[in-house]
């Protein structure tokens, strides 16, 4: 009986100390800096405007954009102004949206235009691009 104790504390002991006794994995490049990857691109909430549909009721306009920006300090000013640019974006697709005649499929080359100039109002420079993924009236 005592050997079974003295064979199971020695058996313990062993598995215990043995992770501490193995050899730490080398990592590749353990020392240096890791590199964030710039981000370029942030998208912004689905945007909705009133439209009239062609039998005269209301419809609603859903567009969806984001911005691809190359400059890390225009990057930061963006997303710091992404409240301004929302409320900037929702007035110039509610005027856009107001004269649109009932039934007409919406110009997405005209509303990308007017938002990219809105855009490069509300950033103070240009430098940032307009991107829309997606447009639908319902």
């Amino acid at each position: 009986m005592r050997r079974h104790r003295l064979l199971s504390f020695a058996l313990m002991a062993v598995l215990c100390t043995a992770p501490l006794l193995a050899p730490t994995p080398a990592f590749a490049g353990k020392g240096k800096e890791e590199k964030k990857e710039q981000v370029t691109y942030f998208a912004l909430a689905p945007i909705n405007a009133i439209v009239l549909r062609r039998d005269g009721r209301r419809g609603v306009m859903t567009v969806e954009t984001g911005l691809e920006i190359k400059d890390a300090k225009l990057m930061e000013r963006a997303q710091a102004s992404t409240p301004r640019l929302r409320a900037a974006f929702a007035q110039t697709l509610m005027v856009y949206a107001a004269g649109l005649r009932g039934g007409a499929p919406p110009d997405i080359d005209h509303m990308g235009r007017e938002l990219q100039k809105t855009a490069d109002q509300v950033l103070g420079k240009p430098g940032s691009k307009v991107l829309l993924t997606s447009a639908m009236v319902n």
